[in-house]
């Protein structure tokens, strides 16, 4: 299949179009009504150098609340109150710590300035939401992500401290749940959510959840 090229027109193709890799479409901007659209379709991007470039891979890697795995020495940590938990305490912080985090086998980042600033958008409309880890009074860790109906997509987080980003991801998660989120959208396989109860499920199971949450 050939990767569409998007053009000024507000539309992606269909998901199924996408390639085995799940790259579905390249260009385009990051526009607030483009991400939106973007992410209600079970799309998102990641940047190749200047350009953009959208994904929908088959199968989709989330996480449902309820079946989330905490650890034992987890489970310590959090009944020691080991860090300090915060929602949109400091998003920008977040989103730029996730962006210079140096990490095992990635050379550069996806999240370029023009995502940072998209990103602070989507925030400032109250789209995009960062839950954070303190200890001392310091940033140790967080996560950012996309809030839309009871759907959470999960986009990046970073530690300072070990295990401080984990801590904000359980965190985060268990408060969601109470406050209704159903689906939490962790985009590929990673060893490290997988081991926080994430699994795989086919993308048609996952577009049609995306209906039925948002």
């Amino acid at each position: 299949m050939a990767v569409y090229a998007l053009q000024n027109a507000l539309i992606f193709p269909p998901v199924q179009m996408a390639e085995p890799d799940g790259l579905l479409a390249m260009g385009g901007d990051l526009s607030v009504e483009r991400l939106l659209l973007a992410y209600k379709s079970g799309i998102f991007p990641w940047y190749d150098g200047d350009i953009p470039l959208w994904w929908s891979p088959d199968p989709r890697f989330v996480l449902f609340p309820p079946d989330l795995r905490v650890s034992k020495s987890m489970q310590q940590l959090l009944k020691k109150n080991t860090f300090q938990f915060t929602v949109n305490a400091c998003f920008s912080e977040v989103i730029h710590h996730c962006k210079n985090i140096k990490r095992d086998n990635q050379h550069g980042t996806w999240i370029t300035d023009e995502v940072e600033s998209a990103y602070a958008r989507l925030h400032a409309l109250g789209y995009a939401h960062s839950a954070e880890a303190w200890i001392d009074g310091k940033l140790a860790g967080g996560l950012y992500g996309i809030r839309l109906g009871k759907v959470f997509f999960g986009e990046s987080m970073f530690s300072l401290v070990s295990n401080a980003s984990k801590y904000a991801f359980i965190k985060y998660t268990q408060q969601l749940q109470q406050e209704g989120v159903l689906l939490i959208d962790c985009q590929v396989y990673t060893p490290h959510l997988e081991s926080l109860g994430a699994t795989m499920i086919p993308r048609q199971q996952f577009i049609d959840a995306l209906r039925r949450l948002i």
